[in-house]
Order: C-alpha cells, then sequence, then structure tokens
C-alpha cells in the first residue's frame, strides 16, 4: 500500500497559488542545466508541471 500516493496537481486545493521558494530554486537548478528558461509568475501546479518536464530532459530526479 502506498502511504504517500501522488496527488495529480491538478487536483492540488492550492494549486493556483503561486509557486513556492523551493520549487522556485530547484525549477532554475533545473532550467539552468538544460539550457531553458524559467517564466516568471508560475502557480505551484505550473511549476510542479514544469519541474516534471526538465526532470525527464535532464534526467534528475527520477
Amino acid at each position: 500500500m502506498d502511504r504517500n500516493p501522488e496527488k495529480d496537481p491538478q487536483d492540488w486545493t492550492t494549486g493556483d497559488e503561486p509557486m513556492t521558494g523551493p520549487q522556485e530554486s530547484y525549477l532554475r537548478t533545473l532550467a539552468q542545466e538544460a539550457g531553458e528558461e524559467v517564466p516568471g509568475g508560475l502557480t505551484k501546479v505550473e511549476a510542479s508541471q514544469l519541474i516534471d518536464r526538465l526532470q525527464d530532459k535532464t534526467g534528475r530526479g527520477r
């Protein structure tokens, strides 16, 4: 039994809030490694989705 099931970011009740500091910091690291820019004004959901995409691209965090 998975005690910490992953919840779809679209179902987050706080998903429309601005991304957190840790999300922004990690995104900047991933974006630098991927040769991409981090857009401003991301929500928590958008940041999470971008983190997933950049992790896939860089092979990091999985």
